[in-house]
């Protein structure tokens, strides 16, 4: 085996000193984000904050968790970034009138409106984080963070999120859609995890069921938008097919991504009982071949499509980073996880695909979006807003796959075969 394949190949040191490098050098690229109110600034394509752009809550949360986990591996300056997003969560993007954390604050200090589940998702998991990086304010953070989300967003009734409320939290949209519940599941797992509260664990795993439910009886191309009372919208948004979160069709980066999330809350359900962890484990590769056959090289070049209709064949070409950070992160896991080569083998195609087209190696960090052909475009994610898909990717591979990062991070909790 060449140097140049071993650096792509799971589980050998060249790749783990590849990760370990692009990591530091997302850790610094990320040090402009903070604004004086500590909500983050959009980053540009060289990592300097666009200043006129809005500074949005998921961003912001996400930037918490990232630098949370830096202070573990001790990263210069990850405490003081973390604290700096952690004074925006707690300041300038809470509502202390309604309650919750606004969507976000334009260039001009104006409230975005509505109470977005999706951002709420990522308060809890940047508190959660913060919580364990022993970061002020963070316990209490967490705290409202959950009896917020308990009280606006989770129906027990259903075992499923709403989406979006208004910002005075007195009229719920009629939309209901997985991307935000997919997000509280990693969320819902990293409370368990730093709370020990297992009603979190639970709740996820009844996510989950309904996700399974949905996508096995769909060829395992999971519908992502739906009606008020939880039907399928398989049309929805067919007018406009790159929408950055409600695209129409079938997503394979979420197909790979609820793969992983499924096999975590398996593991840690169930732990050594193989018996009960099995339906959920099966699920999950069928979630992964079904979006890697659709959508990795799908129309002649290398790339995971953004999304594909509902028999298979792409509609939006582009390639989003996020997504190929989700490829890695799976494969990886997958692969641990069965002992399949075939996991393997997808791995080191994510890793040379990664290496040769999405990492910026002038400016740093990842492209967030390339055309078909590989070209960067920015008609959805221009610049590189925040590290957090690519970041978890240079630690999931070599973490035991039962945890949330940042508690496996911490404890040094790395695979072991």
């Amino acid at each position: 085996m060449g140097e140049a394949n071993k650096k792509y190949q799971i589980d050998t040191e060249e790749n783990r000193n590849f990760l370990e490098e692009i990591g530091w050098g997302l850790l610094k690229f990320g040090h402009q984000f903070p604004s004086p109110g500590g909500s983050s600034y959009y980053l540009g394509d060289d990592g300097m904050p666009w200043k006129k752009r809005s500074r949005e809550t998921w961003v912001t949360s996400r930037m918490a968790h990232v630098y949370s986990i830096g202070t573990f591996l001790g990263h210069e300056g990850s405490g003081e970034l973390a604290d700096a997003a952690l004074k925006g969560l707690r300041g300038e993007l809470h509502d202390k009138e309604n309650g919750g954390w606004y969507a976000g604050l334009t260039g001009e200090n104006e409230i975005l409106p509505t109470k977005q589940c999706y951002a709420h998702a990522f308060v809890i998991l940047a508190a959660s984080s913060a919580v364990l990086a022993g970061r002020e304010g963070a316990e209490e953070l967490l705290k409202e963070a959950l009896a917020l989300y308990d009280l606006r967003f989770w129906n027990e009734e259903e075992g499923l999120s709403c989406d979006t409320w208004n910002t005075e939290f007195t009229k719920m949209d009629s939309y209901r859609g997985l991307n935000a519940n997919m997000h509280t599941v990693e969320a819902f797992l990293a409370a368990a995890d730093v709370t020990g509260e297992e009603k979190y664990r639970i709740r996820a795993g009844r996510i989950i069921d309904r996700v399974l439910g949905w996508a096995s009886n769909n060829e395992w191309r999971i519908p992502e938008h739906f009606t008020e009372d939880w039907k399928a919208d398989l049309e929805c948004n067919k007018e406009r097919p790159a929408d950055p979160f409600k695209p129409y069709g079938a997503t394979p980066g979420h197909g790979i991504e609820w793969s992983r999330l499924i096999t975590q809350w398996a593991l840690s359900t169930y732990k050594e009982d193989k018996e009960a962890a099995k339906p959920y484990l099966d699920g999950a590769e069928k979630l992964f071949g079904r979006a890697v056959g659709d959508a990795w090289n799908a129309d002649g070049a290398p790339g995971i499509v953004y999304t594909t209709d509902w028999e298979g064949r792409p509609v939006v070409h582009d390639r989003m980073h996020w997504t190929l950070a989700e490829a890695i992160n799976t494969s990886a896991v997958l692969y641990h996880v069965t002992g399949k080569e075939q996991y393997g083998e997808d791995y080191a195609a994510f890793m040379r695909y990664l290496d040769e087209s999405v990492l910026d190696h002038v400016n740093g960090s990842w492209f967030h979006q390339l055309d078909e052909k590989n070209q960067v475009i920015g008609t959805v994610w221009p610049g590189k807003s925040d590290l957090y898909h690519a970041f978890q990717a240079t630690l999931i591979p070599y973490y035991t796959p039962d945890l949330s990062i940042a508690v496996a991070v911490k404890d040094g909790k790395k695979y072991r075969p």
